[in-house]
């Protein structure tokens, strides 16, 4: 692929601004796309479409209209159908269609790790109804997370630990859905010691790593993350195992290019070896992985830029120790300012750097900036970025 390539971006919210940043510096020209106007990568891009991913005639009339080299899915909610009948057609979809497919729906990519490739999956189920939902919660057992097979972001997931909450937690989570499927997964809860992100590229010279990323969550969406998690060799040989091989069978038609974040549970064995547990996976970059805009000297979006187009991926990743701690709205609001960035800024005689995403709109615990540390330590990273994204204050307008 030349490096002057024409990609048209599907989705752009704050980790396709910075891939725009990455391909913009591989020469690449842009078309950024979302169903708002302004939002983050449209302001880095060389031009724009407002349209749903989910109207399948607005997308193939963009995709027709730019005819890209490459079209780049950055949200999960798109009118997969229509990408794969656009690859039939000769489009290039990242990285693949077959792949954006299986990874907008939780049960495709399950069904395809757990009884296709055999993979380490925690007990679940699906359930399209209420009463779907009270059988699934028998066979894993409560407690156990009820989470929509089609969203973002944790929205529609709630962990249940009684039977009495199960009707509340199917009407959360068909509340939160993407698209137009009422199915979730009710899967067993993992009393996990830790949850990482294994950033996983499949390029030209064959699949690399980045070191592990360990994250914490809450509402089901990513709060911090920082790199490198310590791991044992053995589990780290284990994770490194299962996601080239979901990605190699993701990767078999199509492009087959691009950094994938593939997520696993990690939860000290009886044997008191650990035990690896393969969670998710996104055919894109990761929420959890901003925290490499700092601990890389290629981030997980130069990456992502660089195996798409082509271009040379080093086979050895490393990371110094660095952290991310997010920057949250708390109410809904028209306009939105920022004060406290010289202070947060200030954190650690200016080891810290804060990301503002430029979001029009606000609304509560959407992202709206993250705060990015290096320090000696994961640990002391961690402390530093949270501190930093502390100082970060939200002003609204009425």
């Amino acid at each position: 692929m030349s490096h002057t390539a024409k990609i048209l971006l599907l989705g752009s919210g704050e980790l396709g601004r910075e891939f725009v940043v990455s391909a913009k510096r591989l020469g690449a020209y842009v078309i950024a796309c979302d169903a708002y106007d302004d939002a983050p990568a449209m302001q880095f891009a060389d031009a724009r479409e407002v349209f749903s991913m989910l109207d399948g005639a607005a997308l193939r009339s963009v995709v027709e209209k730019h005819r890209p080299d490459l079209i780049v899915p950055e949200i999960e909610a798109i009118r997969t159908e229509v990408l794969a009948e656009l690859e039939q057609e000769g489009f290039t979809v990242v990285p693949s269609a077959r792949a954006t497919q299986m990874t907008m729906n939780r049960d495709a990519i399950r069904d395809l790790a757990a009884d296709k490739l055999g993979l380490v999956t925690s007990r679940y189920r699906y359930a399209e109804s209420l009463a779907e939902v009270r059988a699934a919660a028998e066979f894993t057992g409560l407690p156990c997370v009820i989470k929509p097979v089609m969203s973002s972001s944790g929205k529609g997931q709630s962990t249940v630990r009684e039977a009495g909450d199960l009707e509340a937690a199917w009407d959360y989570a068909v509340a939160g859905m993407r698209g137009d499927r009422s199915r979730v997964i009710v899967e067993q809860f993992v009393d996990f010691d830790y949850e990482i992100t294994l950033l996983t590229i499949r390029h030209a010279g064959g699949v690399s790593f980045c070191p592990p990323i360990g994250h914490r969550q809450e509402r089901g969406d990513y709060q911090e993350s920082w790199q490198p998690m310590a791991m044992s060799d053995a589990a780290l040989r284990s994770a490194q195992d299962m996601a080239r091989k979901v990605v190699e069978e993701l990767a078999s038609s199509g492009l087959g290019y691009g950094l994938f974040g593939v997520e696993f549970f990690v939860a000290k064995g009886g044997d008191g070896g650990d035990e690896v547990i393969f969670s998710e996976l996104s055919p894109r970059p990761h929420d959890t992985g901003m925290v490499t805009l700092v601990s890389q000297n290629l981030s997980e979006f130069d990456l992502h830029a660089r195996a798409i187009m082509g271009l040379p991926v080093p086979e050895q990743i490393r990371a110094r120790p660095a952290a991310s701690a997010v920057i949250l709205a708390d109410r809904e609001s028209q306009t939105v300012g920022y004060e406290g960035i010289a202070e947060a800024l200030g954190v650690a005689n200016g080891s810290i750097d804060i990301r503002i995403f430029s979001k029009p709109v606000t609304r509560p615990y959407r992202r709206m900036g993250v705060a990015l540390a290096t320090a000696g330590s994961t640990d002391e990273a961690r402390a530093l970025a949270a501190e930093a994204a502390g100082k970060v204050r939200l002003t609204y307008g009425s």
